[in-house]
């Protein structure tokens, strides 16, 4: 049986590009690690799986059709990471897991 591990996602800052057709394309990740520093990542590549209905994510993370949902890979440390980026417009508050 594959159990999904539920992870708690942290709120981020997020730079991100508008574009005028309602398009978001996430630039640049900030945030605060266990230790209290800042952290920023800067996006190498994305796969946007936005609006694509209420479901849950592999990360144990439940969206709607509203939100949007980045997976993106960004290096940290010398090494690349996957990350997804959640926002809803509703509160709009940016949210990450690993």
């Amino acid at each position: 049986m594959n159990v999904k591990k539920r992870q708690i996602p942290q709120p981020v800052d997020v730079i991100c590009q508008q574009n005028k057709d309602g398009t978001m394309l996430p630039i640049r990740v900030r945030l605060t690690d266990e230790d209290g520093a800042t952290q920023t990542y800067t996006v190498k590549e994305y796969k946007d799986l936005s609006h694509q209905g209420t479901r849950e994510m592999p990360d144990g993370m439940y969206v709607t059709d509203r939100t949007y949902v980045f997976e993106c890979q960004v290096l940290a440390f010398g090494r690349y990471k996957m990350i997804r980026l959640y926002y809803e417009p509703s509160v709009m508050i940016w949210k990450m897991t690993v």
